[in-house]
């Protein structure tokens, strides 16, 4: 049995000095533990093996929620998917984002499960990463050279592959503040009922304003190697009163987006209609959402 070494460190200094340290060390590769509903299920089927495990639900910072002055919040990266639906608040606010993040597993497993595991897992179909882009999120990374943002879109980069750089941690989410007139919603099709994994994602955002789309986002998810901001679709959208006209030109869009695979879950022909029959549907409850506001 290969010997692993297991740290909690308390500051993100710590955690991200023992990362960069155990990446560059013989005993093998070091692995974050924010929830470890991948990492375990993985470590067990014998796809990893980690040498240093580094758990970083001990430090604050990446296990809080913050709502700031200004309307924004900071979603710490380890922050569980049960928590966030605990908040008193956020849902209110992005309740798209809330039911993506709520879509990873079971009830059970949303008591671990975390948006910053879900994103840096990187698979295409990880079901809070496309609300998040739709959102406009941006995430807070810290490594050994200090700390960068960028959008979450610009973080996955393949299959199981991310742009972090060596020693690098995702620290936090910050969600945008909310216009008047704003809304969001995420749908995905899957087989069977529940606790399954997405054949198609859609995320989509909106504000409106007299009746029409003044802003809006899209993203998608399951049908490319990574999840897809489609900012043609939203064009398409906005200036718009959500006619069938411009649904089904952002569904084009969405379509057009697509590069998905042939699996036994759905083929490309199928993922890449049901990419634009989702931005439909998801594009209405976001503004029905926006009209409450």
């Amino acid at each position: 049995m290969t010997e692993i070494r297991y740290l909690a460190p308390r500051t993100l200094e710590d955690a991200v000095s023992a990362f960069a340290a155990a990446q560059g060390a013989a005993s093998g590769t070091a692995r974050i533990l924010a929830g470890g509903t991948d990492l375990l299920v993985q470590m067990r089927a014998g796809v990893v093996q980690p040498g240093t495990i580094i758990d970083i639900k001990k430090i604050e910072e990446v296990t809080a929620i913050t709502e700031q002055p200004d309307g924004s919040f900071v979603i710490g990266a380890a922050v569980s998917g049960a928590t966030l639906h605990d908040h008193p608040r956020f849902g209110k606010v992005w309740p798209g984002v809330l039911e993506a993040v709520n879509l990873i597993g079971s009830k059970q497993v949303q008591g671990r499960a975390s948006p910053g595991g879900n994103l840096c897992n990187a698979s295409p179909a990880g079901d809070s990463v496309p609300a998040m882009i739709a959102a406009g999120a941006v995430v807070t990374v810290q490594g050994p050279n200090g700390r960068r943002t960028l959008p979450v879109e610009k973080v996955p980069a393949g299959p199981g592959r991310t742009t972090l750089t060596p020693g690098e941690i995702l620290v936090s989410f910050t969600l945008p503040a909310r216009p008047a007139g704003s809304g969001d919603a995420y749908l995905r099709m899957i087989p069977r009922t529940e606790m399954d994994i997405a054949v198609v994602g859609c995320g989509v955002n909106l504000t409106m304003a007299g009746g029409k789309v003044t802003a809006a986002r899209v993203g998608l998810g399951a049908v490319a190697p990574v999840p897809l901001l489609v900012e043609d679709a939203a064009k398409a959208l906005i200036g718009s009163t959500l006619d069938e006209a411009a649904l089904e030109a952002a569904a084009a869009a969405c379509r057009a987006a697509c590069n998905p695979i042939n699996d036994k879950r759905g083929t490309i022909a199928y993922r890449t209609k049901v990419a634009g029959v989702l931005l439909k549907r998801t594009a209405a409850i976001a503004a029905e959402r926006a009209g409450r506001k």
